[in-house]
Order: structure tokens, then C-alpha cells, then sequence
């Protein structure tokens, strides 16, 4: 009988651990399906001096591609449209560097299309500079979008004023 008690015993520990290792394994599979390893979708593009030669109004082209993570978000290097594959919510923060050339009354502003629609949510507008010996100024904001698969995001220079946007930088991350 005692070696009949054992054997009950045995195969009670037993099952007690595996019941706990079970448990253990859905907790883990239970936690890791609410917090998703995600991976990051991120686009940074950059304009240099000579990209945008265009002066007053214009959309700003992107030679160069510093980062880019995921699927969600594409440029091609040179190209003033970027891309949105996946539908969802967007951070966009941008940097917008405009010279004027001649001294006197200096105002320039940016704004954000979709699909080539303004979105006057997004203008931003300087300040004027008159008289200025630099005539230099840098336009930045960020802005949360909801975007749709197929849009075309753009950044575009909006000037009356011969401005010349010399550098810009565009820094674009899917976040929902």
C-alpha cells in the first residue's frame, strides 16, 4: 500500500506543475498578445542645398532618405511625394529653412497636403523680418495625422516672396 501512496503522490505533484507551467505559458501568450512586439515605421527625409530650386511657393523635394524603418512609410530619394501603405494615425514633424536674398520684408510660410489638398490645419506661418541682414528663417511644427493607404503627404513652401528653401528635414513615424 505504501508504494501504491507514493506513486499517487508522484503523479499528484506532477500534475500540480504542470497545471502550473500551463498557467504560466497562456500568462505569457496572454500578455504578449495585448502588448505587441511592434515594429517601428519610420521615414526621415532630407533636403539639401540645391534640392529646391523653385522659388515662392513649391513642394519640397527629399534627396536623401537618413531613415527608414517598416513598410508603412516610402520615398523615392529626389521626390517631393511620400507615401502611406498602411492606414493609421501619424506623427509628422518637419524643418523648413527659407533664405530670401534681397534685404527688406521677409515672410514665408509651410504647410501640409494630402493628395494635393492643403491642409489648413497645418499652415505655419513666420514672422516678417524687415530689414534684416540675414534674411533667415526656419518654419518648425508637428502635427498628428490620420492617414489613409495610397495617400501622398507633402510638404510645401508657401511664399509671394522670391524664397529660396535651401534645407528641410521631414521626420514621419506611424504611431497607431
Amino acid at each position: 500500500m505504501c508504494c501504491e501512496c507514493n506513486e499517487w503522490k508522484v503523479i499528484k505533484i506532477a500534475s500540480i506543475i504542470f497545471l502550473v507551467i500551463t498557467i504560466i505559458v497562456l500568462l505569457i501568450l496572454c500578455i504578449n498578445s495585448k502588448n505587441p512586439q511592434s515594429n517601428p515605421n519610420i521615414l526621415v527625409a532630407i533636403a539639401r542645398n540645391g534640392d529646391n530650386t523653385t522659388v515662392g511657393t513649391t513642394s519640397i523635394r527629399f534627396s536623401q532618405n537618413n531613415i527608414i524603418e517598416g513598410n508603412a512609410i516610402s520615398h523615392t530619394e529626389g521626390s517631393d511625394e511620400i507615401q502611406i501603405n498602411e492606414t493609421g494615425i501619424y506623427q509628422v514633424s518637419y524643418q523648413l529653412y527659407g533664405v530670401q536674398n534681397v534685404t527688406g520684408t521677409f515672410n514665408f510660410n509651410a504647410i501640409l497636403s494630402v493628395n494635393n489638398e492643403p491642409l489648413q490645419d497645418t499652415f505655419n506661418e513666420s514672422p516678417v523680418i524687415r530689414n534684416s541682414t540675414s534674411n533667415r528663417m526656419t518654419l518648425t511644427s508637428t502635427v498628428i495625422l490620420r492617414l489613409q493607404t495610397g495617400d501622398i503627404l507633402k510638404l510645401n513652401g508657401v511664399s509671394i516672396e522670391d524664397i529660396v528653401y535651401e534645407n528641410a528635414r521631414i521626420d514621419i513615424e506611424k504611431i497607431g
